[in-house]
């Protein structure tokens, strides 16, 4: 017997050694390429083509530039780049297609007016000419645009053209993923925007126009380096300027002499004068073998500050993990222990006179008020976390890097949709639990209840971003495909996974329930409902606020967001949080002889998402410019949409967390009555 017990631990402990040997070439070769979504396009010129006997498909020598909608800080409402009075690309080459993310974020990719060839230098080459008079519409919506400081989006071989620039207090410059189109000085002389950055552009009253840029392409030769034919674009840097042409004259792009300063282009002409617009760029070729393809992204990412701030978020909520689980287990270890011991007496006058969790055991399964509503909020919490888990995880192994664009909107609407099936069988089983009837409206409010309201809320948003012409309203086409994943795909899978939920067992709770309820004793106003449940949301809210921050920024400053591993870590932590509140909180409450958790238990971590909003709410107030009552009604709607879903999430979390705990506390001690209507003990 010992020696077939050794041969069986040590083939457990072979089959686990090769598991995590599996699990470590899955990480080594996840880390060895790269993911972006895209294959490496190969580069060349004519004579470095016919050396390597290349074809112009295998190594071109064009390089695709495309234009993406332009945004601001200040507004919410982006524009396609041909609302602008931009040149326009007039050739044959068409528009990439938008994945469903990229639609649903506003993303509108069109083709370049600036050619582009493979190490060709460029040193001043007209675009287009545009002529305006005062009062102009076009000419007013580029003044707007300056004096918003909308940023142009430019993309070169799937990679985002970046405006470096110096930031004070700062050892590397720091590279964004957009330039300002204009700036803007007000009567008072101040520079707004850009213009700071300009010694030139002071004149108040002055909207300015970045009229020239100057692209800067780096790449990697890898015959010489790298083992492969042609060349590969590692950086696309873009320095724009305002230059003042003369109207039909030469172009001037650079000064003549050192020191000398050129005449900014201004847009705003004098009442009767005529305003001409030349737009012209420059362009250099710059070789660098000492980084490869597969780490392009790194100059723009390491420009990024932040993660010193990330670890201490994540420091500082390991640090209330530690705390909350201290304090549960001096629960469940002392306190809970000494009340089992306690209600474990053979005497049932001195079980009568005790007081506490176990004098609840006969109503604390008692269905709650409105449990079809509880149910459906479930359902769609649990669908919430699956997607959120699934989502967070692929983006941490790289798959939706931000290279591949809209992968991150597209995955989480697909996955929400798929587990539809989840939220139909997780409500269908605790209506169940609850006594419930009326399976079918159960279903069909799971299926139609959140993402009816979602999707609502959504469409009012839209409208307003259609009457504003802005490129973020999602085409009738898109409305049409995302009703026929809610209404082909999503909700079929909710019906399925409801019928499967009711035809499984009934789930039995350790307790049987009496007929009358009991009395709740009076409770000191601090442990009263509202103020208990908001109490519940003050732990979780502080281990993501931090990550908070960084996730606005992407998604309202249009910053790049790539820390998923933090982000896994933290939602991770987040969950262990609000899984412990919700339990320290629910056996206080029991221990008040309050049986009504059900409800409170789901509402005590989702309360998290009231902070969540009020927070939202500071940031719009301190961190944006919002100009217009569009743009603050655009992003308090929005906000209501990820609130919402966060709410709940969290109130999933922290309601199956105290139904766990209290299963499995009514389930040591098991209470009879017996012939005489007294109570006693009996503990397992």
């Amino acid at each position: 017997l010992t020696t077939s017990c050794r041969i069986s631990a040590c083939a457990v402990r072979s089959e686990t050694m090769l598991r995590l040997a599996l699990l470590t070439i899955l990480i080594t070769l996840s880390r060895s390429f790269y993911l972006p979504g895209m294959a490496p396009t190969q580069y060349c010129n004519d004579q470095e083509r016919e050396a390597a006997h290349l074809t112009k498909k295998e190594c071109p020598k064009n390089i695709s530039m495309y234009v993406n909608a332009l945004d601001s800080d200040e507004s919410v409402l982006p524009y396609e780049y041909t609302k602008f009075d931009f040149c326009q690309y007039e050739g044959s080459r068409g528009s990439p297609t938008e994945n469903l993310g990229q639609v649903m974020f506003g993303e509108r990719i069109r083709p370049s007016p600036y050619s582009l060839t493979f190490n060709e230098t460029v040193k001043c080459r007209e675009v287009c000419k545009k002529t305006y008079k005062k009062g102009n519409k076009k000419l007013n919506f580029l003044q707007r645009g300056a004096l918003l400081d909308y940023h142009h989006h430019w993309i070169v071989d799937n990679m985002p053209v970046a405006w470096c620039y110096e930031v004070e207090g700062e050892e590397k410059p720091y590279c964004a993923t957009g330039f300002p189109m204009g700036c803007y000085v007000d009567k008072n002389g101040i520079q707004n925007g850009a213009c700071i950055a300009y010694a030139n552009l002071v004149e108040p009253s002055s909207h300015y126009i970045f009229n020239h840029v100057t692209i800067i392409i780096i790449y990697h030769n890898g015959t010489e380096k790298g083992g492969y034919s042609g060349n590969r674009l590692l950086r696309a840097k873009v320095y724009p300027e305002s230059i003042a042409h003369d109207k039909d004259g030469p172009l001037t792009c650079f000064p003549e002499k050192e020191g000398v300063i050129l005449k900014p282009q201004k847009l705003n002409p004098a009442k009767d004068e005529e305003l001409t617009i030349r737009y012209t760029y420059s362009v250099l070729f710059q070789k660098n073998n000492s980084h490869t393809w597969s780490t392009r992204w790194d100059y723009i990412l390491d420009s990024m500050p932040h993660t010193s701030i990330q670890w201490f978020s994540i420091v500082n909520s390991i640090v209330i993990v530690l705390f909350l689980s201290g304090m549960l287990a001096m629960i469940l270890m002392r306190t809970l222990h000494k009340d089992l011991a306690r209600y474990n007496q053979e005497s049932a006058e001195d079980v009568q006179e005790e007081f506490g969790w176990k004098l609840v055991h006969g109503d604390v399964f008692r269905p709650p008020s409105y449990g079809m509503l509880l149910t459906v909020f479930l359902g769609s919490g649990s669908q919430i976390a699956m997607m959120a888990m699934v989502t967070i995880f692929f983006a941490g192994l790289g798959f939706l890097s931000p290279a591949n664009r809209g992968a991150l909107m597209t995955t989480s609407l697909v996955l929400f949709m798929l587990f539809g099936a989840l939220a139909g069988f997780i409500s269908a089983r605790i209506y169940k639990m609850f006594g419930g009837k009326k399976w079918k409206i159960n279903a069909l409010l799971t299926a139609f209840l959140v993402p009816g309201i979602s999707f609502g809320l959504f469409l009012l948003l839209d409208i307003i971003l259609w009457v504003k012409g802005s490129s973020s309203a999602v085409p009738f086409i898109t409305i049409l495909a995302l009703q026929f994943m809610w209404f082909g795909i999503s909700a079929p899978l909710t019906f399925v996974g409801s019928y499967f939920g009711f035809k499984r067992k009934v789930i039995e709770n350790p307790e049987r329930t009496n007929q009358m309820p009991r009395q709740i004793p009076e409770r000191v106003i601090y442990k009263r409902a509202p103020i208990a449940i908001l109490m519940g949301g003050i732990l979780p809210f502080s281990c993501i606020f931090i990550q908070c921050h960084f996730i606005f920024n992407s998604i309202w400053s249009h910053q790049i967001y790539y820390m998923f591993g933090f982000l896994f870590l933290v939602f991770a932590i987040l969950i262990v949080i609000c899984s412990e509140v919700a339990i320290l909180l629910c056996y206080f409450h029991l221990r008040g002889e309050d049986y009504h958790w059900w409800w409170r238990s789901f509402l005590t971590t989702g309360s998290t998402a009231v902070y969540l909003f009020l927070y939202s709410v500071c940031y719009m107030l301190t961190q944006l410019s919002l100009d217009g009552a569009a743009s603050h009604v655009l992003f308090l709607g929005y906000m209501l949409i990820i609130v919402l879903l966060f709410f709940l999430f969290t109130g999933t979390i922290g309601f199956f967390a105290c139904f766990w705990f209290v299963r499995k506390i009514y389930a040591v001690v098991n209470c009879h009555n017996n012939n005489k209507g007294t109570m006693y003990l009996e503990c397992h």
